[in-house]
């Protein structure tokens, strides 16, 4: 071998060695969650953390910090415009986020474009939900009675005027053939109080979702006559029909996932796609996601930043039908 072979080859051993330590690698991972602890943000947060580090695909622990306002906004104006290329941190987002920034919420010259969207790691569904009580059974039933008597009963979730649960509201409304602004819809806190008002009869229907009602279903309280799937859902739910199987095209899902900064490079946008990558595959993930009554649904990379472009072209579509913007 001669000499000037073994020197090149000396050199590209160095090369690849100063690569393999430059590499990055996070020092103090943090998932943003952009509300108030104990939400759905604080939720998705949680399952990263405490999956990565049960499954140890991240060596170092993740801490978990809050910026509520704007379902959002104020976490996504907060990223973009001061931790752009701050890649340490993961952020929280969920169906509400691209519902927002479908209707400019989160700002008017912002899309979900505007910054690189990492994973989903799981998915709730909406659910129509009655009293014990209610003299319908089906999905079709209930539909009939709300088409020929829109003003007769009203629907309730916890949500505003174009808030993910409204857009479920109206998505029951449309399938009755009735103008989603005049739809009798109550806005609540929450599902919680939602579903009190249910027990009250102040509403008659409640279009919630299916996870977040899972610790009723025993109570013998309510029904549940469809869920908003594509498909019927494992578990203690396999007996729920879907909409799709009564006959009516109404799907609605809540995906988790994330996102980080525009302007963090390639490389570092990659180790996070590769570490959610393995992460998804692992018992412990599996475990964590069961756990907040979540269900399969991964989406990683360029795959994930594909699907936010289409939901984004969705809402848009749903909130311009609806009145709620131009």
């Amino acid at each position: 071998m001669s000499k000037s072979f073994r020197l090149v080859t000396s050199l590209a051993a160095i090369v690849a060695l100063s690569s393999a330590l430059n590499a990055f690698e996070v020092s103090k991972p943090v998932c943003l969650a952009p509300a108030k602890p104990g939400g759905g943000f604080d939720l998705t947060c949680r399952l990263a953390s405490n999956s990565f580090s049960a499954s140890k695909t991240i060596a170092k622990p993740m801490t978990v910090n809050f910026m509520p306002g704007g379902v959002g906004a104020v976490a996504y104006n907060h990223v973009i415009g001061q931790r752009s290329n701050d890649a340490e941190m993961i952020v929280a987002a969920s169906t509400g986020s691209a519902l927002n920034i479908a209707q400019g919420k989160f700002g008017a010259n912002y899309t979900v474009d505007s910054v690189k969207w990492v994973a989903a790691v799981g998915a709730d569904y909406g659910a129509v939900i009655v009293r014990a009580d209610a003299k319908w059974n089906t999905l079709s039933e209930m539909i009939v009675d709300l088409k020929a008597n829109p003003k007769g009963f009203a629907l309730g979730s916890g949500g505003s005027i174009g808030s993910q649960d409204w857009m479920k509201a109206a998505i029951i409304a449309k399938l009755a053939g009735i103008n989603p602004k005049d739809m009798k819809y109550v806005a609540f806190e929450g599902g919680g109080e939602a579903l009190t008002a249910l027990l009250g009869n102040h509403i008659q229907i409640y279009p919630g979702d299916i996870a977040e009602f899972s610790g009723q279903l025993s109570s013998g309280k309510y029904k549940v006559l469809a869920i908003l799937s594509d498909e019927r859902l494992p578990g203690q739910m396999a007996n729920i029909p879907t909409a799709k199987e009564q006959g009516y095209d109404a799907v609605w899902r809540i995906w988790r996932g994330f996102y980080v900064g525009p302007k963090v490079t390639d490389e570092q946008y990659n180790y996070w796609v590769d570490k959610f990558k393995k992460l998804s595959q692992t018992e412990e993930f599996a475990k964590e996601r069961e756990l907040r009554g979540l269900y399969p649904f991964t989406l990683v990379g360029k795959e994930y930043q594909t699907f936010m472009q289409e939901e984004e072209k969705k809402f848009k579509a749903l909130a311009q039908e609806a009145g709620l913007i131009q």
